[in-house]
């Protein structure tokens, strides 16, 4: 890992790491709120229990955060990680009714934090362009 990769790597993998071990251990209510935010978005998961589908949340979290974390996971393909999960977050904000303004990207308030991930998004392209870009001695 190179010195510049680690602050955004820390911020955003520490940040991901601790919202998948949040969710591990989240009761039936928060499983069944998340289930259905996401499904709605995203109706493929519908036939997914809703405790199933946190878990596997916070195990794709859990597994997002570490790879970032880690120094020897090279940068390309943590930016790549980081990229699909993001992109996942932006398309669940694109999805729900009532997150953006009519006819705008931009958010309501009830989809603020969401629209925030395009933060992460940023973050993991900027990894994904600095390893790349070093694979090929750009």
């Amino acid at each position: 890992m190179k010195l510049r990769e680690f602050p955004p790597r820390l911020a955003s993998g520490a940040y991901i790491l601790h919202a998948g071990l949040e969710k591990w251990h989240g009761g039936e209510e928060r499983a069944m709120a998340i289930h259905g935010l996401a499904a709605g978005a995203y109706p493929i998961l519908e036939p997914i229990p809703a405790p199933s589908f946190l878990r596997l949340l916070a195990a794709g979290e859990i597994a997002t955060g570490a790879v970032l974390l880690a120094p020897m996971v090279p940068a390309w393909l943590a930016g790549a990680a980081l990229t699909g999960f993001s992109g996942a977050l932006l398309g669940l904000y694109a999805r729900t009714p009532g997150f953006r303004k009519p006819g705008s990207i931009w958010p309501e308030s009830k989809g603020t934090a969401v629209s925030k991930d395009v933060w992460l998004l940023g973050i993991g392209l900027g990894l994904l362009a600095e390893g790349l870009s070093s694979r090929q001695g750009v």
